[in-house]
């Protein structure tokens, strides 16, 4: 029987390899249905690629200028994700969740009421709404299982066992570009020298997210609110190949390593099939590889943000918007060419110390129209700062 599948964000970076992944697998799909923000024109060829009996554009121009086109084909078009019940009359299997930012938290708790297993991609709806996430998968009976590649190598990892029984988790870092960089030329970076990634092709946002190592905090505190695991037991290593992406120690002796060749297809098809088919055209990874993992702790001089994690909130709050609101301001400054490159981690460090975010500290969130609103509150007063 064919698996009733829905990619939200399908054209993005993790949507469109979700796509390719379906493609070369037809005869096991049935794709109920796409969704893109205004990228209609790659939407357009994603459907001419594989049987799509659905698509959601949520720009309401895009969607008036582009209905007709896909009706032609027979297509249902929708302009935004509230449709989800006039598309589903029943749970599909599976719903991969890969809406950048916060526009993927409200499609993200949606997908989870109308699917059996949901494969979450987006690290800000995992980190500002987990609690709410949550709620909503028990209530639905809805299974989760992460995309990130180090989360689903800790998850992987963790199969067959408890976490009670786990002594330490570590994920690992590239270190972006500037890991073997000396401190006194981070003064010189520009934007081409942060957005060049030496071994993932990545989205521009989670590229600097990357070069500032602000990508693992956040996956620090993911790792935190999915697995329910102590924030002191988890630690970053850098690991510059990237082969190697998590690693559990366990309080019975035993290390578990996960590696993989640095190809998102690998987590995103284990995702989806877990492990039960055999996959093909990806590139085998060489083990001489491995020979030297060169495993090391971060240099916080470089990379101060991950200080951050020092007295981090150990549940879900509403700090943890103004977390990854500050960061994406500041990220779309330094794009915009408003703000330096060490600017980023300065401002991001200085500005999570101000009095009026600490109180959130304490405040969990209720609902995503506070986590919104808070959001938009908290990248005014950044910018305000910052211009």
């Amino acid at each position: 029987m064919k698996k009733k599948i829905v990619i939200l964000g399908s054209t993005g970076s993790i949507g469109s390899t979700t796509i390719q992944i379906i493609k070369n697998n037809s005869k096991d799909f049935d794709v109920v249905a796409l969704s893109t923000n205004k990228n209609v024109k790659k939407l357009y060829q994603q459907v001419n690629q594989i049987k799509v009996k659905n698509v959601i554009i949520n720009d309401n121009k895009s969607f008036l200028k582009f209905k007709e086109k896909f009706n032609k084909k027979k297509i249902r078009v929708f302009k935004n994700h509230f449709d989800f019940k006039k598309i589903l009359k029943k749970k599909v299997d599976y719903t991969m969740c890969a809406i950048s930012g916060l526009d993927g938290l409200v499609p993200t708790l949606d997908a989870i009421k109308y699917s059996k297993t949901v494969g979450i991609a987006n690290k800000e709806s995992i980190i500002c709404a987990w609690d709410l996430i949550n709620k909503g998968l028990k209530k639905n009976k809805t299974r989760f299982i992460p995309v990130d590649s180090e989360h689903f190598s800790i998850w992987s990892l963790l199969r067959g066992n408890k976490t009670s029984d786990v002594k330490r988790i570590y994920i690992t870092a590239s270190g972006g570009p500037f890991l073997n960089y000396k401190l006194n030329k981070f003064k010189n970076i520009k934007i081409s020298d942060a957005l060049n990634h030496p071994n993932w092709v990545m989205g521009k946002k989670i590229t600097i997210d990357s070069a500032t190592m602000m990508n693992k905090v956040f996956e620090v505190i993911e790792t935190n609110r999915i697995f329910d695991f102590d924030l002191k037991k988890i630690s970053i290593l850098t690991h510059e190949k990237s082969y190697l992406h998590a690693i559990v120690e366990y309080d019975f002796g035993l290390i578990k390593f996960l590696v993989h060749e640095t190809d998102m297809r690998i987590p995103i098809f284990n995702s989806i099939y877990e492990t039960k088919k055999k996959i093909n055209n990806v590139k085998n990874l060489n083990l001489n590889n491995t020979n030297n993992l060169n495993l090391k702790r971060i240099d916080l001089k470089k990379f101060p943000v991950i200080k951050i994690l020092n007295n981090y909130p150990k549940k879900n709050t509403l700090f943890d918007t103004v977390l990854i609101s500050i960061n994406d301001t500041l990220v779309n400054l330094f794009l915009d060419r408003k703000i330096s490159f060490l600017e980023i981690s300065k401002n991001l460090t200085n500005f999570c110390k101000i009095n009026e975010f600490q109180k959130y500290k304490k405040i969990s969130p209720k609902s995503t129209d506070e986590i919104y609103k808070l959001s938009k509150y908290v990248s005014l007063k950044i910018r305000s700062k910052c211009i």
